[in-house]
């Protein structure tokens, strides 16, 4: 009788698929776990909630005004254009809305996640011709739109 010397152990095929799965659940793993991709998604909906508290402010003095925007805001007059115009704090033709709504409706203008400042918030506002009031964030990540109107 024979006795054969059979040692334990894996074959070749049986290590690459397991290489193979271990590859694709890595791959399954960084892509939802996107740290970069998760970061954009975050200043975005920053953004989207800005873009609304600046409509909003907006609307609310539209609103006290009888559906009027009244230019006259202490001792700034301040229009709101019918292009898209830079909120900011009035220099370098921006639209200094800060003066007509806060504190009254909002605490302080909200500038973009990723660079806005006061002077340029990184939203645009503008009129269109039917009356509607658009606000828009130029800087949205992720190739989104972020824009509302009313």
């Amino acid at each position: 009788m024979k006795k054969y010397n059979k040692q334990g152990g894996f074959t070749l095929i049986e290590i690459l698929v397991v290489i193979g799965i271990i590859a694709i659940l890595a791959a399954v793993v960084i892509v939802a776990l996107n740290p970069a991709r998760q970061f954009a998604q975050a200043r975005n909906s920053q953004r989207s909630s800005n873009v609304n508290t600046i409509l909003n402010s907006v609307s609310q003095r539209m609103v006290d005004n009888k559906g009027l925007w009244s230019s006259t805001c202490g001792s700034e007059t301040v229009t709101i254009p019918s292009s898209a115009t830079n909120v900011g704090d009035g220099t370098s033709g921006s639209v200094y809305l800060e003066a007509c709504v806060s504190p009254t409706y909002v605490v302080s203008i909200p500038f973009d996640p990723s660079g806005g400042a006061v002077a340029s918030t990184g939203y645009h506002i503008w009129q269109d011709s039917g009356g509607r009031i658009h606000v828009r964030a130029t800087k949205a990540e992720l190739n989104e739109t972020i824009e509302v109107s009313r």
